[in-house]
């Protein structure tokens, strides 16, 4: 019996009012299972980033139902979101690394949120994903000592770090060649595996499209599966 990590149904989302009003998702219905690694491609703009924001528990919803890990987020506070937040590994494109901090200690602010661990153990894991993800001996380094592509990778582990429910990932491979590219999905099938984890893709990599156990494809605010 597959469990659903995240239960969508009919769900609209806009911004603006009045001349400046534009429907971004249109009547988005979607599941995802515990373990399962979805990919969503799809021209810029059509919602994709949007519709990760929601899941993710970033913004508010308004208009239909999305259920992710058991708690139902229309209408959901701020509190209610954030405790959510806690259980969901993000990466996006930006890195929202902390510059002021090294490779590691920024991987560790994912660890950070496992109770029970200790700093040395807290430490240790942030190590290890940072061995995972092809950045053993740039422990130490600053954000700004490290390559776009490198920063890309912290972002990756430190969401990782964290053992999340559910992993949202933005382009995570944008930056990387495409034998990093390759590894780092290998890394996130790895983990829905593992740890009964779904995974949910937004790419324009066609690299890595094999790797998915289902594509999605979004045009204009609409979900569809691929090939239709």
């Amino acid at each position: 019996m597959t469990t659903d990590t995240v239960k969508i149904d009919s769900l609209v989302h806009s911004f603006g009012h009045g001349s400046t009003y534009r429907e971004v998702l249109r009547g988005v219905s979607l599941n995802i299972s515990a373990g399962e690694v979805v990919i969503l491609t799809g021209p810029s703009g059509c919602g994709k980033t949007t519709l990760l924001t929601l899941i993710g528990a970033l913004r508010t919803t308004r208009s239909g139902s999305v259920n992710v890990l058991g708690q139902e987020l229309r209408g959901a506070g701020r509190r209610r979101r954030q405790r959510l937040r806690r259980r969901i590994g993000m990466i996006f494109q930006g890195h929202n690394l902390l510059k002021c901090l090294t490779a590691e200690e920024n991987v560790q602010m994912g660890a950070d949120l496992l109770p029970g661990l200790s700093f040395a153990a807290r430490r240790a894991r942030s190590r290890e994903w940072l061995r995972a993800v092809g950045l053993e001996g740039h422990e130490i380094k600053r954000v700004d000592q490290l390559s776009g592509g490198q920063r890309q990778r912290v972002a990756i582990a430190r969401a990782l770090a964290a053992e999340p429910q559910l992993l949202l990932a933005d382009e995570p491979t944008a930056s990387l060649d495409s034998v990093s590219g390759r590894s780092v999905v290998e890394l996130l099938n790895k983990l829905a595996r593992e740890q009964a984890c779904a995974v949910l893709m937004v790419t324009h990599d066609p690299r890595i499209l094999d790797m998915a156990d289902r594509l999605l494809r979004m045009e204009d605010g609409c979900l569809l599966e691929a090939g239709e």
